[in-house]
């Protein structure tokens, strides 16, 4: 009997360690591959960091969005702190610590001065920023600023 509890216990132990992710360490032209790749999905792509307080406080959203199972869309957290500090385990320890289930990727770019705007012409650099991407309409919305509960379904009402 107390060889299946263990089984079980480490059955369940290593399949919420599968569960937990790892943000991939990513450049500028993938990012750009990424944004542009042709899909049926709609593409909720958040520029976020750590550090960033209002970028935390609508993490929720983005991952009640990511959570509805809704074939057509796709949420990317692409997270900004690798250019304050270049430590990927503090990015690894928050997804882990507020389990987030959104694909998260780290953009390792440095002055950004020198790439914002082959992102978004329209964007400063602040934080956070969201751009939505319906491929199939060609309509994108870009938001520069946090977003609050209920906004981001608006947004994707539009986008339709």
């Amino acid at each position: 009997m107390g060889l299946i509890k263990a089984f079980t216990l480490a059955a369940v132990f290593s399949c919420q360690l599968c569960l937990a992710q790892e943000a991939k360490i990513i450049k500028l032209p993938q990012l750009l591959e990424m944004m542009s790749e042709k899909s049926d999905k709609i593409h909720i792509i958040n520029f976020w960091a750590t550090w960033c307080g209002p970028c935390v406080k609508e993490l929720p959203y983005l991952e009640k969005i990511n959570s509805t199972g809704k074939s057509n869309l796709r949420v990317t957290l692409v997270s900004m702190d690798l250019d304050l500090d270049p430590d990927p385990a503090k990015v690894h320890n928050f997804i882990k610590a507020r389990n987030l289930r959104s694909e998260v990727v780290m953009l390792d770019e440095n002055n950004p001065d020198s790439w914002i705007d082959k992102i978004e012409k329209e964007w400063s650099g602040s934080l956070p920023a969201t751009i939505i991407i319906n491929h199939k309409t060609g309509k994108k919305i870009f938001i520069d600023r946090a977003l609050k509960e209920g906004q981001l379904e608006s947004y994707l009402d539009e986008i339709q």
